[in-house]
């Protein structure tokens, strides 16, 4: 069974809104939120198959090996509410353990990516009540009652994209997931650790070169969707990492000076000048712990693989 809703804030900002928000700063950034159209969904399952990109892998691994005490923790007849709506594979193993699972909530700002996920889920799991959300998972998202009683709320937030969010806004967010599951509800969140430098950039910086197509692909998405004039050639992607601050920095940065028009801003460009597109923060099992605390959750328990580059925790509001 399948059902779509939308949650929306009428306030929400738009694609454009925040796009222009970004551009004008002194120091320029987009949302890496908007990375993720069909085209970028792509690239991305791309990337997660990539030598270099050693999180997916590792995570995939982490659940394969404890999938049933991570299964144990969530409870019976939970409704699970997936943010981001991924390939599926790692969730297909957390439903497959799960005890009857009353229903599954992906919910993704991507309407393509949503459908795509909502359809394989549908087809390895007929029986299971699918309510797709089409939201902005980083803001108040209305969830639907499913059919089926169910026990509790449990949240799954895998891929490590909590690092995508400075701490102060991965605190309100993980707040937010607290008081979206209720007192008892529970959040089973992937959360990549730091290691050595070399790992961590490779990892953003593939031989291949998709990373980079990912990461211009939003360029284009702007030229497309806004009516943007990027010329996608005058722009070179660039990841490093920042050990002071624990995180990837990604960027696209300017290879001359240039002028780019989208809706009624110029918006000039240094040679060397970058927009920041997406921060990556590595966590250790300290620290996480205690931003997951200061928002509200306890940490009940964490997984590892051997070499301690990914963790996977159940945390409870």
């Amino acid at each position: 069974m399948e059902r779509t809703a939308t949650s929306a804030d009428s306030a929400a900002p738009t694609f454009l809104s925040e796009a222009l928000a970004g551009l004008t700063k002194p120091r320029k950034t987009l949302p890496c939120k908007y990375f993720y159209d069909a085209r970028g969904s792509q690239l991305f399952e791309e990337i997660c198959g990539l030598d270099e990109y050693y999180p997916t892998r590792t995570e995939l691994g982490i659940m394969e090996e404890h999938v049933d005490g991570m299964a144990d923790a969530v409870g019976p007849d939970v409704r699970l509410v997936e943010l981001g709506a991924g390939s599926g594979r790692k969730t297909r193993l957390l439903l497959d353990a799960l005890d009857g699972p009353a229903a599954y909530l992906p919910v993704e700002i991507s309407q393509a990516a949503l459908d795509g996920c909502a359809r394989r889920l549908r087809e390895a799991f007929p029986d299971l009540e699918v309510l797709s959300v089409c939201a902005d998972y980083t803001r108040r998202v209305d969830l639907p009652r499913p059919q089926t009683a169910y026990e509790g709320t449990a949240a799954y937030f895998p891929g490590s994209t909590i690092g995508n969010f400075e701490p102060d806004e991965a605190r309100t967010f993980l707040n937010r997931v607290a008081r979206l599951v209720g007192e008892g509800g529970g959040l089973l969140i992937g959360v990549d650790l730091q290691k050595e430098r070399d790992v961590l950039e490779d990892a953003y910086n593939d031989a291949r070169g998709v990373t980079a197509a990912f990461n211009l692909n939003l360029l284009e998405r702007i030229n497309r969707e806004l009516d943007g004039d990027f010329d996608l050639d005058a722009f070179h992607h660039r990841a490093r990492w920042n050990p002071d601050e624990g995180r990837i920095e990604m960027h696209l940065v300017s290879r001359r000076p240039q002028q780019v028009n989208l809706a009624d801003e110029a918006i000039d460009f240094d040679e060397g000048e970058y927009i920041t597109t997406e921060y990556s923060y590595k966590y250790t099992e300290e620290s996480f712990e205690a931003l997951a605390q200061s928002a509200g959750f306890e940490a009940k328990q964490v997984w590892t693989d051997d070499r301690e580059w990914f963790s996977v925790w159940y945390l409870e509001a």
